[in-house]
């Protein structure tokens, strides 16, 4: 059973037999459902158990009790916490999880993992604590034709061949392969190998737009962008040096390690790795001069095993952003 919560309308959703194909890019079919809508109106959340008389039996208020949290918006429970205070998932591991690997260990390379990793960034990014709206749950293959992923099509015509592998023997959401998929991205290039739980469930529509930071906000901005994402300023600057990989000339493209922020301290900053062009956006060069994540760059300069630590823990709070966990 699979629980789609809004603001005032629990969908309590029971699959069936699998429906057409989807019109999305990667052609995704997902389930058909037959649904059951229970509206909860704040004002007469009490109405039920204010109905409950004298004369009610005790079984009769054991049923209205026991049917209670599935009658009440998840998000009073939840909407209101950090995405580190959410439940955690089960541990990745089994043989679902040696699979996925497997079949993106055939499709991944170094020069296709900066495309991947931002594929993770875009699709995670859209996640925000005040209306737990987005999060890592696929809807990137719904919003290929928006400007801010162009470019990432190519990314998912790539995860599309593991995936099909995969679902000939278990079906696996967008999210967790994407989440998996940049995970290896990171190994692959020489950076910390992460594990990543699977049982994320797929969204069945785009996330709402204008999610993303934008590449012009200056450091106070991106700050407080993260924070309503439940990221701390620590975390910005890790996950930040993901930027080392691919074309914005820090360090080698295809190699994960901490020239981002060795290249931001030098003054001005000197292309590296063949490049000639400007060295990364706007709000990279932005950190820097912000006293607090100045002093987070230093330190991930002069130590790239704290680095690679923090962006791993950083990755997986990432990753499990907005999740509807399966089961759950």
């Amino acid at each position: 059973m699979r629980s789609i919560v809004t603001n005032r309308i629990v969908q309590c959703s029971i699959a069936t037999a699998p429906g057409g194909e989807t019109n999305s890019p990667a052609k995704l079919q997902p389930p058909s459902f037959s649904t059951l809508k229970f509206r909860s109106d704040r004002s007469n959340d009490h109405a039920s158990s204010g109905d409950v008389g004298v004369s009610s039996s005790r079984r009769g208020v054991i049923c209205s009790i026991a049917t209670l949290p599935c009658l009440l918006p998840f998000t009073h429970i939840f909407g209101s916490l950090p995405a580190s205070a959410v439940p955690p998932p089960p541990p990745p591991g089994g043989d679902e999880y040696v699979r996925i690997k497997q079949e993106l260990g055939k499709v991944l390379s170094k020069g296709k993992a900066a495309g991947v990793l931002r594929l993770v960034f875009h699709d995670a990014g859209t996640f925000e604590i005040d209306d737990n709206t987005g999060g890592m749950n696929g809807s990137i293959v719904y919003e290929l034709e928006r400007p801010e992923n162009a470019g990432l099509k190519k990314s998912v015509k790539v995860l599309q061949k593991a995936k099909t592998q995969i679902d000939a023997i278990h079906p696996v959401s967008w999210a967790d392969v994407i989440a998996v998929a940049g995970a290896e991205a990171v190994e692959v290039c020489g950076g910390p190998t992460i594990q990543v739980s699977l049982g994320r469930q797929d969204s069945l529509g785009p996330d709402p737009e204008g999610k993303l930071p934008e590449e012009t906000l200056d450091a106070s901005g991106l700050k407080r962008c993260f924070q309503k994402k439940g990221f701390s300023t620590q975390e910005l600057v890790a996950l930040s040096g993901a930027h080392t990989l691919g074309s914005k000339g820090f360090g080698s493209p295809t190699s994960f390690d901490n020239s981002y922020y060795k290249v931001l301290l030098e003054k001005p900053p000197t292309p590296s790795g063949g490049m000639s062009t400007m060295i990364g956006l706007p709000s990279d060069h932005a950190l820097v001069e912000d006293d607090e994540c100045l002093r987070w760059i230093k330190k991930y300069a002069d130590n790239e095993d704290m680095f690679f630590e923090d962006f791993k823990n950083a990755y997986v709070k990432l990753v499990n952003s907005g999740v509807r966990w399966s089961g759950l």
